[in-house]
């Protein structure tokens, strides 16, 4: 499950994105617009920062701005960083591998087989999908949810 944390991780690098070179955002604008709690979003940006996703500028008309192109930053990379492994038992993950304890033969575990399919399943979604491609996507469901009367 997505914790919090990157779920926030990821609205705010969306909010970033529909920013994307209109200079610096503060920290307060995304986390009022986002519905993030402040103190929260300050660590986890900065953990973003430190991963070298984004980048900051302190002192007026500071904030944080997408450190590559939106195009360029996939929601698998920010997962990872916020989340860690996408794996769901640490047998199957590729970042963070262990066996498991109670595995007698990993090679003939039918809870493995299929763990590693949702692995692959789930990477294969979030390590195709852009920040570019999120924000294309809210723009449509926007453009679907305008009408006039």
């Amino acid at each position: 499950m997505l914790s919090s944390k990157a779920k926030y991780g990821l609205k705010a690098m969306v909010h970033l994105a529909l920013r994307e070179g209109l200079g610096p955002v503060l920290i307060a604008e995304i986390a009022e617009s986002q519905h993030i709690p402040k103190k929260f979003l300050d660590t986890i940006l900065l953990e973003m920062k430190n991963q070298g996703l984004l980048s900051s500028k302190k002192g007026k008309g500071g904030g944080y701005v997408l450190a590559r192109p939106a195009e360029r930053i996939m929601v698998g990379d920010i997962v990872r960083i916020l989340d860690g492994p996408l794996a769901p038992i640490p047998c199957v993950s590729r970042s963070a591998y262990r066996p498991c304890d109670d595995c007698v033969d990993e090679a003939a575990c039918t809870v493995r087989a299929v763990m590693q399919d949702v692995r692959d399943a789930i990477a294969a979604i979030l390590d195709n999908t852009s920040l570019a491609d999120m924000q294309a996507s809210r723009a449509r469901v926007e453009s679907v949810l305008m009408y006039d009367i």
